[in-house]
């Protein structure tokens, strides 16, 4: 329950049993040491961070995280990232949806970065009904890194669990292990700064390009991203001992708007259709919308094609 609320810091646990070697003559400590304008003793260096506990020298659970050639091999929870991408949309996917499963670990400098690049990489090949037809997804670039950076840095590491990040065809959720922390939750997130990991955090910001360079503004960075692309804000929820943040691919304009917006590149579109581009997930409540447009004289129903080929034409 301390490391839940983080009254305690999983982080500062000391790995006995390990040689503080294993983090001083790392090729991980050697890249941060050199890349400090000082240059610092890398043994210095992780002492002076508390990365190794000075009264018997062994390695502590940050210092791992962050210098470990192989942090799983030290950790006795989980430290690694794991990505899903399921082909669909729906809230409760069937085996034959996933298309992707796979693990990134490393220091934490580099799971974030390369846990970002693949997330990238498998945005880059889906496409989604938009306003403009089908198009590339486009979440910003800022959202997600700010989100997974968060996730990683600020999870709870006494749990043995990794970060997902699961992949939709119009959203993606990442989930970190842990509850919000002491005096944080969804209604002061945005307003209040807390860590978990306090020499994770500082740690990380002696990097160059440091994926935590504005610290305590991530998740504002990815809500005004998010809104600058005109995209439904992020949602954060409590599930059980996890944290989701949910960013969807949904636009701002009301639903009317977006299908209006739609039919100026299109002459029909369907009741799926609509529901694609608005994000709205009930058949009952998109045909509301459209019966709504077509009572303003704006779109009519095609009388050649009934039931499930239903389509609505514009005026």
């Amino acid at each position: 329950m301390s490391f839940s609320k983080g009254a305690i810091s999983f982080e500062n646990v000391k790995l006995e049993g390990h040689s503080p070697e294993e983090i001083v003559d790392s090729n991980e400590t050697q890249y941060l040491t050199q890349s400090i304008p000082e240059r610092p003793d890398a043994l210095a260096f992780a002492v002076n961070e508390g990365l190794i506990d000075r009264t018997d020298w062994s390695p502590v659970v940050a210092g791992a995280l962050l210098l470990a050639e192989n942090p799983q091999g030290l950790i006795p929870t989980r430290c690694e990232c794991r990505i899903v991408f399921y082909d669909m949309r729906e809230d409760k996917p069937e085996r034959e949806h996933l298309k992707l499963n796979e693990t990134i670990g490393g220091p934490l400098f580099h799971q974030i970065h390369n846990v970002v690049k693949r997330v990238t990489e498998i945005l880059s090949d889906i496409s989604i009904i938009t306003t403009d037809g089908l198009k590339k997804v486009d979440y910003p670039p800022e959202a997600i890194w700010e989100i997974v950076t968060n996730a990683i840095i600020h999870r709870d590491y006494s749990i043995a669990d990794d970060v997902q990040v699961v992949i939709y065809q119009n959203r993606i959720e990442i989930i970190s292990p842990g509850t919000l922390p002491a005096f944080v939750n969804i209604q002061n997130i945005l307003d209040v700064r807390y860590s978990r990991n306090p020499k994770i955090v500082r740690t990380l910001r002696r990097y160059p390009d440091a994926p935590n360079q504005d610290l305590g503004e991530g998740l504002n960075t990815a809500f005004q991203k998010m809104q600058d692309r005109r995209l439904k804000a992020p949602t954060i929820e409590i599930l059980n001992n996890y944290v989701k943040v949910t960013i969807e691919h949904t636009p701002l304009a009301s639903p009317e708007e977006a299908v209006i917006a739609f039919l100026k590149n299109s002459d029909r579109i369907t009741n799926r259709q609509a529901r694609e581009l608005t994000g709205i997930k009930s058949e009952n409540q998109m045909k509301e919308v459209l019966y709504r447009l077509r009572d303003q004289q704006i779109i009519y129903l095609d009388p050649l094609l009934k039931g499930n080929k239903a389509t609505w034409m514009k005026r």
